[in-house]
């Protein structure tokens, strides 16, 4: 009866977090999503090419890192159109949530905070939820935090394969974060190298303990110097004993840091190291290994949004994640275990390295949180939850939680009654059909703006750049006088003569936002002809001289 009553909460949670998870997904299709769809197409029907066949630069080498994602969403795309591709961010964001969920309820044992917890966490991964690869990934990097923790606990080998399958899944998935999965493992190891440093001593003692014993045994000490040493060894002994004993109180009574040496980490380094070799069951070669250095050798990430360091006051939600934590060690007798404090601390350096990075600390810290929350609830109140799940389950505890849901969900989903799935504000729809009716589009070299290049590969347009920052750099084109991006980057700023660029790419075409710094420029140069403008978007024709 009572396992009957609690599957009722876990399904009515589940409801929930699927009501929650889609009033949250958004409509409006993001950037790279454009590029993802055409990809996964391209891949479907010629299969993986040596050089991107997108852009009109000729012989751009391009690896794809996420191709399986990509033929993913072309094949969804394919069967569901716009609608699919929607449908799937719904999925893969109810998926993310849940398996969080569940495997919060398995670390904690504490199911209701698990659940409050994973309506927060779709709350403060919205402005990470689109159709891009990255939404498999948080969902395969939960699930490896899992298999490590059930690994050190039971040592079953199970877990190890299925940790050397997540980074498979990864390394065809999503190549960009191969490396970041062995990030995730660091804290374990850190934690059980510094439980090792602090025996040192010991160890150093039992070394020189068991030097003495075997001198002993094998009489190589004078008769007249025995007692002494006999001696000596006791001591040595005690202090052994002693160190022990402190050792074991200091971690079976923290203040306020839990250091826990596991001996299972060694046999996780082992599985470490054999899901680091999964990264060359792929088609792209050694993509998963050096996508990461190359692009971090590159100006991109130094020019790109979501690469630059974070400032925390325009992340406010994430923000007060970061002070509730602290509030909760500092205010409270709430212990941390040292690698969740070193989870906590890496992932928020990565995170103010790179903005991009803070969905991980969410991902993470909103777990590490639910620990602490799950162990006040628990010292504090300890029949608390367990009543408050029963009440749920009773029919006016289930229609009060489902109306609390769903107005919960009003704030986003009013927004939305009216979104599209392309926003033309945002993208060049009606240039598009114009530039398609009327020009030859395999015969221009159309110059544009990077943020909207994506869309224009959708349409079947070839592109001057795209949101694929990384193909149009020396360092993933092979040649240091094809830098594509930062050519780019001066003509759109107006720091070179815009014509030196055009003219050296043979640039025959622009399509430019209206009313930008170059179409400003562009409108009184006599060299151009304006073909097309709507409100937002402005064609224009290079004139032959």
């Amino acid at each position: 009866m009572k396992k009957h009553k609690e599957a009722i909460f876990m399904i009515m949670a589940i409801i929930c977090i699927i009501i929650f998870g889609t009033a949250l997904a958004p409509i409006e299709l993001q950037n790279d999503t454009f590029y993802t769809i055409k990809i996964g197409q391209y891949i479907l029907e010629n299969g993986i090419p040596e050089y991107d066949p997108f852009s009109w630069h000729e012989s751009l080498p391009y690896t794809f890192p996420h191709w399986l994602y990509d033929v993913t969403i072309g094949t969804i795309y394919n069967l569901g159109g716009m609608f699919g591709v929607y449908l799937s961010t719904i999925g893969f964001t109810v998926i993310l949530a849940i398996v969080w969920f569940l495997v919060n309820c398995k670390l904690t044992k504490n199911k209701l905070t698990s659940f409050i917890l994973s309506l927060a966490l779709i709350y403060l991964m919205s402005p990470y939820i689109a159709a891009r690869a990255q939404l498999v990934t948080f969902t395969m990097f939960i699930l490896e935090v899992y298999f490590i923790e059930r690994f050190l606990t039971t040592k079953k080998i199970r877990y190890g394969i299925g940790l050397a399958i997540l980074s498979t899944i990864i390394a065809n998935v999503h190549a960009a974060v191969f490396p970041f999965y062995f990030v995730l493992f660091l804290p374990y190891i850190g934690e059980y190298v510094m439980a090792a440093i602090v025996e040192f001593p010991n160890y150093f003692r039992k070394f020189k303990l068991h030097r003495i014993d075997k001198k002993l045994r094998k009489g190589k000490v004078p008769e007249d110097k025995k007692a002494l040493v006999e001696q000596n060894a006791e001591a040595l002994e005690q202090k052994i004993i002693d160190s022990d004993n402190k050792t074991k109180k200091r971690r079976d009574n923290p203040y306020k840091l839990k250091v826990v040496k596991n001996e299972n980490i060694k046999w996780l380094i082992l599985i470490m190291i054999i899901c680091a070799l999964t990264g060359l069951l792929t088609p792209i070669g050694d993509t998963p290994y050096t996508y990461l250095i190359k692009t971090m050798e590159g100006n991109t990430t130094s020019n790109i949004n979501e690469h630059l360091p974070l400032t925390l006051i325009q992340s406010k939600p994430q923000l007060c994640l970061i002070v509730l934590c602290l509030a909760v060690l500092i205010f409270t007798d709430v212990k941390i275990r040292l690698k969740d404090l070193f989870m906590l601390g890496g992932l928020l350096l990565l995170a103010l390295m790179s903005r991009r990075q803070l969905s991980m600390f969410v991902l993470m810290g909103l777990t590490i949180f639910n620990t602490f929350v799950a162990y006040l609830a628990n010292k504090y109140d300890k029949e608390g939850c367990p009543k408050f799940i029963q009440l749920l389950q009773k029919p006016i505890g289930i229609l009060a939680l489902l109306l609390l849901v769903l107005v919960m969900c009003i704030p986003f989903v009013k927004p939305k009654m009216n979104e599209k799935f392309i926003s033309d504000t945002s993208y060049p729809v009606a240039a598009c059909d114009y530039i398609l009716e009327n020009l030859d589009v395999n015969n221009i070299k159309l110059y544009n703006e990077y943020n909207y290049g994506s869309y224009l590969i959708y349409r079947g347009i070839p592109v001057f750049i795209d949101s694929r920052a990384d193909l149009y750099t020396p360092e993933f084109n092979g040649d240091e006088n094809r830098d594509i991006f930062t050519d780019f980057l001066n003509a759109s700023s107006a720091s070179v003569n815009y014509n030196d660029i055009f003219e050296k790419y043979g640039v025959t075409h622009l399509l430019i936002y209206k009313n930008s710094r170059m179409d400003s420029d562009i409108s009184k140069d006599a060299a151009y002809n304006k073909l097309y403008e709507d409100n937002n978007f402005i064609l224009y024709e290079k004139l032959t001289v």
